[in-house]
């Protein structure tokens, strides 16, 4: 017993110098379960909480999915932390509304809230470390989970050895490097019982069936499999923070604008970048907006390809609402609802800028008469040219109205303006923010788009009203 507890007391020292987990005066607040792992960190912290100078708490979280196990694990911790004499908070969380609410799974749903309430727990008695009690083969099946689904170096990084909080308290892990069965080994020989969760016994997550059989078999063919995939993920974790300290240099030069629903990152850098700094580009931009959060590496691969071959005004809409809208001169990611337009008034010649459509229109008079065939009539999307005397000045723009329609120049009847739209592939979440230029109750141009035939420039047309559309820089 003795000898088991050494090697594991010396190989958790050896892990909490390596990552400079603790100094002198840490209070740190142990995540408690009542199963092997966590138990195993309490007592292994517990023995060295007097050579480190440091104050030990703990906390049971209380997730609402095993009603019939919980009783019995709060039971346990306090019987477990009392002798110690460590203080024991017990917490309970909603991951079921989480899930509803937000369209989580219910282990991200519990992840998100379990650290939130670590936290929030560690601020009410002014603790700066939170223990948790992953272990090498925790890291090991993390690894192979992300792998198989694809992740990027970030994501085979596998869990940190410690991590910032945005509070500024920091997660450890002391037991990274310890394997299971030499925390069960030692749980044995000590005599110190833990409790098993049920829901790691169950196959239909996907964690639990890499750990039941892929991981078997992996170590079939090496038995120092957890130890050589730790040893991976160290150096992916060593290429990451060199890739990541590049990101955050060159994203800081690249963000236009940010609320918490929406980023809008300058196009022309990125159209050149290194593919392997866009992705982390925009998966830095996405992680760092709190409603853009969770996008997945094949939709990143969908943006870099939006960036670097799509048109001006190409979009993509990815899950949980999200737009990406490639603009003049931007990049646009927003889960806010699509804008609509709102009402104007052009007096005459000038500009007015229409915020919600991102334009500015530009009129101004031409003299067709003096000047014949000189002029661009334009084609309507960029460029107009309407027949001066047909209109009379103030002139109007607003969105479209459910029964709108014009007739469109060259078409020779008139058409509703929903089937125009459709017609022309506008984008859906677009067509509000589309501007109409109105005479008299009439629509006259539908900006972007086509001239009405009745307002077109002909061979009796002395003066134009010309229409120019410039990107409305904000």
């Amino acid at each position: 017993m003795y000898n088991k507890q050494m090697v594991i007391i010396e190989k958790i020292k050896s892990t909490i110098k390596k990552y400079a987990m603790l100094s002198g005066g840490d209070r740190v607040l142990v995540g408690l379960s009542g199963g092997p792992d966590s138990v195993c960190l309490l007592k292994m912290l517990n023995e060295l909480k007097t050579e480190y100078g440091i104050e030990l708490f703990a906390a049971y979280i209380d997730h609402g999915l095993r009603p019939a196990e919980t009783p019995v694990e709060i039971d346990f911790c306090k019987r477990l932390c009392a002798p110690l004499g460590i203080s024991l908070s017990i917490e309970a969380i909603d991951v079921k509304s989480l899930v509803r609410e937000r369209g989580l799974n219910k282990q991200e749903a519990a992840r998100e809230l379990r650290y939130g309430t670590l936290d929030a727990l560690s601020s009410g008695i002014n603790a700066n470390k939170i223990a948790l009690g992953h272990n090498a083969d925790d890291q090991a099946e993390t690894v192979l989970m992300r792998l198989v689904r694809g992740a990027g170096l970030s994501g085979i990084s596998g869990i940190p050895p410690v991590r910032r909080l945005a509070s500024g308290r920091h997660i450890i892990r002391p037991l990274i490097e310890v394997e299971r069965p030499e925390i069960e080994g030692f749980l044995c020989s000590n005599g110190t019982t833990s409790l098993t969760d049920s829901s790691n016994l169950q196959d239909h997550y996907l964690r639990n069936r890499i750990r039941h059989t892929i991981m078997p078999a992996v170590k079939s063919l090496n038995k120092n499999a957890v130890k050589a995939i730790a040893r991976a993920s160290d150096i992916f974790r060593d290429d990451e923070r060199y890739f990541e300290l590049l990101t955050t240099k060159t994203l800081m030069r690249m963000i236009s604008r940010k609320t918490d629903s929406s980023v809008e990152l300058f196009l022309a850098p990125m159209e050149t970048m290194e593919k392997v700094i866009l992705r982390r580009l925009l998966r830095r931009a996405l992680d760092e907006t709190k409603s853009l959060r969770g996008i997945s590496f094949v939709h990143i691969e969908d943006i870099v390809n939006l960036v670097r071959s799509g048109r001006s005004g190409s979009r993509l809409h990815v899950p949980k609402d999200i737009r990406v809208i490639k603009g003049y001169s931007t990049l646009i990611i927003t889960s806010d609802e699509p804008a609509k337009l709102g009402s104007y008034v052009i007096d005459g010649p000038g500009e007015t800028a229409l915020k919600e459509s991102s334009m500015v229109l530009r009129c101004s008079i031409i003299d067709l008469d003096r000047h014949p065939g000189e002029y661009d009539y334009g084609d309507g999307r960029r460029t107009a040219l309407i027949d001066a005397d047909k209109v009379r000045f103030p002139l109007s723009v607003r969105p479209r109205t459910p029964g709108d329609y014009f007739y469109p120049l060259g078409l020779g009847r008139r058409k509703k303006l929903q089937d125009y739209l459709v017609d022309e592939k506008a984008p859906r979440d677009q067509r509000d923010s589309i501007p109409l230029l109105i005479n008299d109750n009439e629509i006259a141009w539908v900006v972007g788009y086509r001239v009405d035939e009745r307002y077109k420039v002909d061979k009796n047309t002395k003066r134009g009203l010309k229409f120019d559309i410039k990107p409305l820089k904000f």
